[in-house]
This record gives structure tokens, C-alpha cells and sequence, in this order.
């Protein structure tokens, strides 16, 4: 019998990461596209708009005022961006990983690894989709070219929107 020299180590290194690689015997990950994202956010903003608009009932706050629009309630802006918020910062990194919006069409929200977003990266996500925003909705615009279908914000926070069904 030949033997092999010892070159020091028992095993070779292991091959450099490779995003979309999948276990063997896995299925392949889908990525949420563009158009089905946004009818996920439709979705979202009708329900978050319904529970707002109670909300700020209940607190006797106006959003419109179309009669003078130059007396709105600056608290109306405060309470929109802190009910959205913690919408989607809290759906986003619950169990599920999705909100409403994106469960109905059967997406989900991870890490760029895979795992569940904590809350701080589901907040983070969030205001980075105000980045998307301001250049034109380019951000936004992203998902439908980018090879795993993430957009501006979803590179900043390091996640994916995937399919799960």
C-alpha cells in the first residue's frame, strides 16, 4: 500500500461561500420579484392606513384637512412614520417574518444568510427604504434586475425576500 504524505493538515480548506448555493437535496430559493412585492405593500398600506386612520380618531388627530391645509396637525406625520414603522419593524422580525401584505402573497423577510431579522434589522430596513425612495424609487426599481430580486434597501440591511410557496 502507497501511503500519502502528511502535508499537515487532515483535511483540504473548505471552498469560499457562495450566496445561492443550496444544500444538497434542497430546493432552490425563490426570490420575491418586483411586482409581487408590490402587491404585498398594497396590501400593507391599506390594512396600516385602516388602523391609522382609528387610531388617530382616537387621539382626535386630523391628517387632512382640506378645507386648510395649512393648519394639519404636524402630529399626524409623527404618528403615521411610528404606526408604519413599527408595522413592518415588528412583522418583519416576528416568527413569521412577513407582514400581512406578505404573507397573503406568500413571501417572507430573512437575513442574507437565511435566518430570522431581529427587530434592530427589520428597523433598519425600514428607514433604509426611505434611501429607496428619495432617488427616484431606484431603489425600489432594483428588485426587478438584481440577481437575487433585492432592492436598495434590502442590500443595506443584508436581506432577502423569499418565496414560500
Amino acid at each position: 500500500m502507497a501511503s500519502v504524505p502528511n502535508s499537515g493538515s487532515a483535511a483540504p480548506p473548505p471552498p469560499p461561500p457562495v450566496w445561492d448555493a443550496q444544500p444538497a437535496g434542497t430546493a432552490p430559493v425563490a426570490y420575491g420579484g418586483f411586482w409581487i412585492r408590490v402587491v404585498a405593500y398594497i396590501i400593507d398600506a391599506i390594512l396600516v392606513s385602516l388602523v391609522l386612520g382609528v387610531v388617530m380618531s382616537v387621539f382626535g388627530v386630523k391628517y387632512m384637512d382640506f378645507e386648510n391645509p395649512e393648519k394639519m396637525d404636524p402630529t399626524a406625520n409623527l404618528l403615521s412614520i411610528l404606526v408604519f414603522w413599527l408595522y413592518f419593524a415588528l412583522m418583519e422580525s416576528s416568527e413569521r417574518g412577513a407582514t400581512v401584505g406578505k404573507m397573503a402573497m406568500g413571501l417572507r423577510v430573512v437575513t442574507g444568510d437565511g435566518k430570522r431579522l431581529s427587530f434592530l434589522n427589520a428597523t433598519g430596513r425600514y428607514f433604509a427604504k426611505i434611501l429607496s425612495a428619495l432617488i427616484f424609487c431606484i431603489g425600489y426599481i432594483m428588485v426587478g434586475f438584481t440577481e437575487r430580486k433585492r432592492g436598495l434597501h434590502d442590500m443595506i440591511a443584508n436581506t432577502l425576500v423569499i418565496k414560500t410557496r
